[in-house]
């Protein structure tokens, strides 16, 4: 499984262990030892999970998590001794996608860590996603509205795509560009238009978009929380 992951942890020795286990899984991380410098990498970084102490020098773990939620929805696994029911219902209740206790072994922390990446990944791997009204045949490059077909260009319905795929995460307008055109040097503003297009066609108000937002700083997410299951 690929994946980048943050790991925000004090102890030196125990972040480097758990790096060691992903990255034998494969899937690739970088290690914070502090929640402000955690914050900055991930507000500047694309990261598939992030993996936070709760017990950190300066900002604490609920800080950063109450922070980052205001600008990302990127999965979070609090990893922490503190296992008092209120800090479980204040961290899952602050955003945290779930919450596991300190001490733990590698190998199922790292397995714990893979069933959230697919969880966060689930509602994209189908064939066939549904959002608000809509149903999209991802492979087929067809987008109904109950029985009305929505027309789309080919790089419309890529763009609408590759942002469902991203799982609620923002993209930039360059790496939307270089996944859809295949072209790191183009001229990225083509993004903005496209989605203007996008907005224009699924949207009731482009003005006030519900499934393509923009997030300032970061670029385009799709609302992911719009998905249902099927």
């Amino acid at each position: 499984m690929q994946a980048r992951i943050m790991i925000i942890e004090d102890e030196h020795e125990l972040a480097s262990l758990v790096q060691m286990y992903l990255e034998r899984d494969g899937i690739e991380s970088d290690i914070a030892e502090s929640a402000e410098a955690g914050l900055y990498l991930c507000l500047r970084e694309q990261y598939d999970l992030v993996v936070l102490d709760i017990n950190l020098p300066g900002m604490d773990g609920f800080e950063f998590l109450e922070t980052l939620r205001k600008s990302s929805t990127v999965p979070v696994m609090i990893v922490s001794a503190r296992e008092a029911d209120e800090d479980v219902v204040m961290g899952l209740g602050m955003g945290a996608d779930e919450f596991v206790s300190k001490p733990f072994a590698p190998k199922v922390l790292v397995a714990r860590i893979r069933a959230l990446l697919r969880r966060s990944r689930t509602t994209v791997q189908a064939n066939t996603v549904h959002f608000g009204p809509y149903s999209m045949d991802l492979e087929g490059y067809v987008l109904h509205s109950g029985e009305r077909r929505v027309p789309l260009a080919s790089k419309e319905f890529e763009v609408l795509r590759y942002l469902i795929q991203q799982g609620g995460r923002a993209r930039n307008p360059e790496d939307i560009y270089a996944n859809v055109w295949g072209d790191s040097y183009g001229d990225i503003t083509t993004v903005a238009v496209y989605v203007q297009r996008l907005r224009a066609k699924i949207e009731e108000n482009p003005k006030e978009p519900v499934y393509i937002q923009t997030i300032h700083g970061k670029g385009y997410r799709f609302n992911s929380e719009t998905v249902k299951e099927r």
